[in-house]
């Protein structure tokens, strides 16, 4: 095996794949892509903005959206130039090292998300179940010390990938990728050796991080639950459980992508391409895309602020 082993002059390169069979289309197909990025970048950029200039939204849970939104763009930057250079000007080749770069951005925001969303459970759990604790328990230093908990506890997992994937051989004349971006799955797919300890690997984190936290968001909301049951009035239940549909919401259009494109890739090897393409651009592109247009919505501060900017409205 010492024979494959990739060193700076010899790293392999490997082909994007934009959408196989379609290819006169992919110029116009790059359209919706573009619309994606471009209302992921501008809707997560104005929530930023927002809840940095209105004084009211300087509260835990708003803080927590503002590291959603910096989350969200950067897994759109994270793919962004693949994307476009693969269907636009279809530029396919991408360098071994710019594909373990790419790969592990993806996958850090990835974990780092999930991370995120259930920081934003607790925060629900501590505003509807404790809501007398809520200022002492969720201080500005406990956020901090979240947020860096989450960002390092993805980087210390995902840091491995590119040790795992380095260490294997590529030999193949193409290495042909299955999206027009890295992921760790599709690029071990194409080592010609076993990969079992990077599968393993992959697989043992994925329950261990959106296992657990999945795990938890559900206890944590089972909690909220019984506590909003236990009011008296209806429409003061209806009123409490309001304030967690957004943060239901973002945690749906983040899980259930996610776990069908990983059973897609592990279980689905009959399925047609199109269905992997699907499910890679639900998990990658709809989270970043939707979560900045439902808090928007949902939230009533975060609307008005935002008619007011955009429609120099007097609210």
């Amino acid at each position: 095996m010492g024979n494959f082993r990739i060193n700076a002059s010899e790293a392999p390169s490997f082909i994007l794949t934009g959408f196989p069979g379609m290819e006169a289309m992919e110029p116009w197909l790059s359209f919706p892509f573009l619309l994606f990025y471009a209302i992921s970048i501008v809707g997560n950029s104005l929530i930023l903005l927002i809840v940095k200039e209105e004084q009211s939204l300087h509260q835990p849970m708003y803080y927590f959206l503002s590291l959603l939104s910096v989350n969200d763009l950067g897994v759109s930057f994270s793919t962004l130039p693949t994307v476009l250079a693969a269907l636009c000007f279809h530029a396919r080749v991408i360098t071994f090292n710019a594909c373990l770069a790419q790969m592990f951005f993806i996958h850090l925001f990835s974990w780092t998300e999930s991370g995120i969303l259930l920081a934003m459970s607790f925060d629900r759990y501590v505003a509807i179940c404790n809501p007398l604790r809520y200022a002492t328990v969720l201080t500005n230093a406990r956020i901090v010390a979240m947020g860096l908990g989450t960002v390092l506890r993805s980087f210390v997992l995902i840091v491995v990938f590119p040790v795992l994937l380095q260490r294997l051989p590529f030999c193949h004349p193409q290495n042909i990728l299955s999206h027009a971006y890295c992921l760790h799955v599709d690029m071990i797919k194409l080592a010609c050796t076993d990969v079992t300890l990077n599968s393993h690997y992959g697989l043992s984190i994925v329950l261990l991080t959106f296992g657990l936290d999945s795990a938890l968001i559900l206890i944590s909301y089972v909690l909220i639950l019984r506590s909003v049951l236990a009011i008296a009035s209806q429409e003061e239940r209806l009123k409490t459980l309001n304030t967690c549909v957004s943060h239901i919401l973002a945690v749906l259009i983040f899980y259930v992508p996610m776990v069908s494109v990983s059973i897609v890739h592990r279980f689905g090897a009959g399925l047609p391409h199109a269905v992997h393409i699907l499910m890679s651009i639900l998990y990658l592109f709809v989270p970043p895309m939707l979560n900045p247009v439902i808090y928007s919505i949902k939230t009533k501060e975060i609307r008005r602020r935002l008619l007011k900017m955009l429609f120099r409205i007097k609210l």
